[in-house]
């Protein structure tokens, strides 16, 4: 009975190292994709800040314009 009580634990151990294994490299995975997802969130900002600057300068230009006809 001993013998099959040992297996069975060596065998609970050996599952739980493997699932250690594949979650140690999930979290890698998912580390790297929220990397990416932060760098293009910046990206996007500041595209959206460059448009949002140029979409302004136009409104300025055409106020002027405007108000030189």
């Amino acid at each position: 009975m001993e013998g099959q009580q040992l297996k069975a634990l060596e065998q609970r151990v050996d599952d739980l190292i493997r699932l250690c294994a594949r979650m140690d490299q999930e979290i890698k995975t998912l580390k790297a994709a929220e990397r990416m997802l932060r760098d293009e969130r910046a990206q996007l900002l500041r595209k959206n800040e460059d448009a949002r600057s140029k979409v302004e300068a136009m409104i300025v230009r055409l106020r002027s314009l405007e108000q030189e006809s």
